[in-house]
């Protein structure tokens, strides 16, 4: 088993980036997910509702962080990795409310034009902390903007066992892991407690419970029934539809696509 995609999000529901080597943080990979867009009520919002954030791109470049239309990305906008306004700002994010920082005018204005609504862009500073639930993560790990943890793995057989039941096949993107794993069973990783990836130690700690966002076409923002519709026929527990594992580090350093895995409970 090993190692084969690495993903990270630096703006929550906008697209992902894919590496071939990524440093685990204790609140996610580096960058993951450290920057969220929130409404005039200071409350996040995601593709669920704005099917069009899935045709905003976000690529690392050495100046800051790109952010462009995907189908035109010429119009862009680029981002200090340290933010420039820094107007402290308490958010809102499911059940949290944590404290961030504004980036800068200009990122808020682009966002803005593209979402056809006033939107602000925030990022969450190393001083905030936001705690996994502590049923699951019971070492009091923060988590960055996720829905609520650090990691995601899922096992490229999941996906191929899932696309053989949709008329359509689907991409990973759909469900924006962290780590896809190759050469394993069909959802074996539904049987594990404890893996090391390479020289790093993860504990899987809740199934993920998937949404509607599931349903958006990242190439086209548009919704449909696919693949909940399917999922919910054989993948219901408890009223929820799961696909794929959360998991919190147990220590930090540099992981790389190959990196092999081992069950370690």
């Amino acid at each position: 088993m090993r190692l084969s995609e690495i993903w990270i999000y630096p703006v929550k529901s906008l697209g992902g980036i894919r590496l071939t080597e990524a440093n685990v943080e204790e609140r996610g990979l580096q960058y993951d997910r450290r920057w969220l867009i929130i409404d005039e009520n200071n409350v996040f919002i995601t593709q669920r509702v704005f099917g069009q954030m899935a045709l905003i791109d976000v690529a690392l470049e050495s100046s800051g962080l790109k952010i462009f239309l995907r189908n035109n990305p010429e119009n862009n906008v680029i981002l200090p990795y340290e933010p420039g306004s820094g107007e402290k700002v308490s958010v809102t994010i499911w059940d949290d409310i944590v404290n961030a920082v504004t980036v800068s005018d200009e990122a808020d204005a682009w966002l803005s034009a593209q979402l056809d609504k006033r939107v602000r862009l925030v990022m969450m500073p190393e001083s905030t902390e936001r705690k996994a639930d502590p049923k699951y993560a019971s070492n009091g790990e923060n988590v960055s903007f996720a829905d609520g943890f650090p990691f995601l793995v899922i096992s490229q057989a999941s996906l191929d066992e899932l696309n053989s039941r949709l008329e359509e096949p689907i991409s990973m993107v759909r469900f924006r892991p962290n780590f896809v794993i190759a050469e394993t069973m069909p959802f074996e990783e539904d049987q594990w407690k404890r893996i090391r990836v390479g020289e790093l130690d993860f504990e899987i700690v809740k199934p993920c419970g998937r949404c509607v966002l599931t349903t958006v076409d990242p190439a086209t923002g548009e919704k449909g029934a696919e693949p909940l519709k399917t999922l919910a026929s054989y993948r219901r527990v408890n009223n929820k539809v799961l696909f794929g594992q959360n998991m919190v580090a147990s220590n930090f350093g540099l992981v790389k696509e190959g990196d092999a895995l081992e069950v370690v409970e």
